[in-house]
This record gives structure tokens, sequence and C-alpha cells, in this order.
């Protein structure tokens, strides 16, 4: 295994990522401005019903295939073409649950009727969604990460455009339509990503009939990995969906005037978090690259190589956010002017920034635990995390301390989940190195 390609794979993925942020940003900044606080609390409210089935309709696929890729021991077409059919009939699922369902979500659990239409719209976005995430996976596991640099690039650009174009034409109808807008975008952005994909694969590659004929034992592993990175996400899903339900619950029910619950969640969920997650470009990117590096490095049993690169994944994550932390912690007005034009939520920013350190790295613990095959004990983790979250989210919501009730819940689920992801990593290394150096010694 060459030394070069993780770090060639992380440098490209590092420059994808941060084109690909500062467009999100962009976007996050058009759409601030556009939606204003209200409109910006709805979409915020759709969000995480949105991120809950996005967990869902992945099934965990692209770390699976990715890893499963990475470690060239099974027909990668067939692995590919065995799971699209069965991702594709989860969607169908989806999209006639949210027929159904929508209207009862929308106004008895997230008690806004405006979320209604926004609701209905992920089902149409999400089977797109699905195909290109399995489309990386390959390309990941084939560590080619030039492919998903660019269709993410493209992806994003053309989401911009549409945004920047469209919500002021639905935006004069009303908040609810230009936030089903904002979803439906992601149907043409998520296509462009296809195509894009579509024009890296070999021109010499040939699908035969074995290709494409189901494969009972590819299924079963490409699941065996996925099912739990899926479980794990839907998990983490959960505890965002239900979110803004116990917020909204708990506050209404002790005289927070529903008009304040909307505007400051839309502002903790769609101005500080989203800054406060900003490093997380390049945390995404080592983790990206480390799931097919660490992948083939445990098959072939180096753990020395696996620490390695996990005190690297470490180190170079906090050498972002270290500095991110500094200027959001010193000159936190200077962020918030000039990305939202506002200095609203100063103080939920100082008291977050700290807890994200841990945040920071936290993506690259969990990729390495998949990578593993140890997608079980990442899990643990997020449902430990997230239960934490859900209960202290509803018992400090009752303390009449009005949505710090959030960020403390916050910095608890960040807490736990990265120590817990450490000690995971520490005891699976320890227990798989004992076990090889068992076995050199009796042969």
């Amino acid at each position: 295994m060459k030394k070069s390609k993780f770090v060639k794979s992380v440098v490209i993925l590092t420059i994808g990522g941060f084109i690909t942020k500062i467009i999100s940003l962009f976007i996050k900044i058009v759409l601030a401005r556009l939606l204003k606080t209200e409109g910006m609390g709805i979409y915020m409210l759709i969000s995480p019903t949105f991120n809950l089935l996005m967990a869902i309709a992945s099934l965990g696929l692209p770390v699976a295939i990715s890893k499963l890729v990475a470690e060239e021991t099974k027909n990668n077409k067939n692995l590919v073409f065995s799971v699209i059919p069965i991702s594709l009939l989860l969607n169908m699922i989806i999209i006639l649950f949210l027929l159904i369902t929508s209207k009862y979500i929308s106004i008895n659990l997230l008690n806004e009727k405006r979320c209604y239409y926004g609701l209905i719209s992920i089902g149409f976005v999400l089977p797109f969604i699905s195909i290109s995430s399995i489309l990386r996976g390959y390309f990941f596991g084939k560590q080619k990460m030039i492919p998903h640099v660019l269709s993410n690039i493209t992806e994003d650009l053309v989401r911009l455009i549409f945004i920047i174009v469209g919500v002021p034409i639905f935006i004069k109808k009303g908040l609810e339509f230009a936030a089903a807008y904002v979803i439906l975008v992601n149907i043409i952005s998520e296509l462009t990503s296809i195509i894009i994909l579509f024009f890296f694969i070999p021109k010499n590659f040939k699908i035969t009939k074995n290709d494409i004929k189901p494969n009972k034992k590819n299924i079963k592993d490409v699941f065996s990995i996925g099912l739990p990175t899926t479980a794990s996400r839907i998990i983490g899903s959960v505890g965002f969906f239900l979110e803004p339900i116990i917020i909204t619950f708990s506050l209404t029910k002790i005289g927070y005037s529903h008009k304040f619950i909307i505007n400051e969640y839309g502002l903790i969920s769609g101005y500080i978090m989203p800054l406060i997650l900003l490093p997380s470009f390049f945390t995404l990117a080592i983790s990206e690259a480390l799931i097919p590096s660490i992948s083939k490095a445990y098959v072939e049993k180096k753990y020395s190589y696996i620490k390695h690169k996990i005190n690297q994944a470490i180190f170079l994550s906090l050498l972002i956010g270290i500095p991110a932390t500094i200027i959001f912690e010193i000159i936190p007005k200077l962020p918030m002017k000039l990305i939202y034009n506002t200095v609203e939520g100063i103080d939920y920013l100082k008291v977050l920034a700290p807890i994200a350190l841990l945040h920071y790295i936290q993506s690259p613990l969990t990729a390495t635990l998949q990578a593993m095959g140890k997608a079980k004990e990442a899990m643990n983790g997020t449902i430990g995390g997230t239960i934490i979250r859900v209960l202290s989210l509803f018992l400090f919501s009752l303390l009449h301390i009005k949505m710090w009730s959030l960020i403390i819940a916050v910095s608890l689920n960040i807490i736990f989940v990265t120590l817990h992801q450490a000690k995971e990593i520490k005891k699976e290394i320890k227990k798989a190195n004992n076990k090889y150096l068992l076995n050199v010694e009796y042969n």
C-alpha cells in the first residue's frame, strides 16, 4: 500500500471539500438572505426529517461498497448492480410513506403546517441521492477521488444557480413553497452529479450477465456493513428529527411564543451550526480517504500503519479546527457579519466553539471503526449519544433557559460520542494485534 496514495487522496478531497464548502457557504448566505429568519426556521424544521430519510434510503451503501471494493476480493461491478434494485425499491416505499404521513407530521409533530409541501418534496429527491451515493462509494473504494470532487463541485454550483433564480419566484407564493423548492432543487443537482460520475467510467468498462445477476453473498456482505452504518445514521437522524418536536412542545408548554421558538431554532440550526461545522470539510476529506486505506491495511494486519493514520488524521483535523475555534472565540462578530450579515447568536457560537474541537476528530474516528468492520461499535456510540441528547434536551428545555437547552444537549452528545469512538478503536487495535501476535508465535 503506497503511503502517497492516502496523502494524495486527502489533498484532492481537501481541495475539493474546500471549494464545495465555499459554494455551500454561498448557498447558505443566499438562503439566509432570501428566506429570512422565518423562512430559514421552516426550512430547518424540515431538515431533520430530510436527514433521517436520507439515512434510511442510503442503507449505508457508500461506506460498505467503498470498504469492499478497497479490499479487492470481489466482483466490484456486481457489488454495485446487486444493491441498486433494493435501493430503488426502498425509495419507492419512502415516497408512499411521505404521501400518506406528511400532513400529520407537519401539523401534529412539527406544529407548522407550512412544512407540508417540503416534506412531500423529500420523497422525489431521495432516489437521485441514493444512486449518486452508490456510484461515489465505488469510486472511493478504487481511491479515485477526482470524480467525486468534480461531481460535488458541479452539483453545488447547479444548486446555487437554481436557488438564486428560483427562490425569489417561489417566495412570492409563500415561504412554504420556497422551502419546498429548495429541497426539489436537489433533483437537478444530484442528476448532474450522476452524469459527471458516468463520464469517469472507463471506456473499456464492460458489463456481463454475471455482473448484473444479483449475488446473495455480495448482498449479504454489503448489508452486514451497510445496515449497522445505516442504523447509526438513522439513530442520529432520529435524534435530529425529534429535536424540533421536543423543543416546540417543551418551550410552548412553559410559555415561550411560537415565533420565538421558530426564530431561535432557525438561528442556531441555520446560522450557528453551519458556521461551527465549517472546518468539517477537511475532517470529512480525511474520513473519506481513511476508509479504503484502513480497510486494506486491516485485512493485511498492518496495525502500526493504522495507528499512524489515526494519529495523522487527528493531527490534521485539529490543524484546521484549532484556528477556527480561536476565531470563533476571539472575533465571533467577524464571521457572523461577513457570512450572514448579522451578529445574532454570538453567545451560542462562543460556547459551542471549544466543544466543536471534539466534533472535528469524531468523523475520522467513526470512519476508522467502519473501515475495521466495527460498524456496530460505531453505532453503539451514536445510540448512547442520541439518548443523552434527547433526554438532556427535554429536561433542560423545562428549566426556562430558552434555547440554551439545545446548546447543552448538542455539547453532551459531541463529548460522549467522540470519547466512545476513541475508546472502541483503542480496544479493537489492541485486541487484533494481540491475536495476530499469538498466531505468529503459535506458527
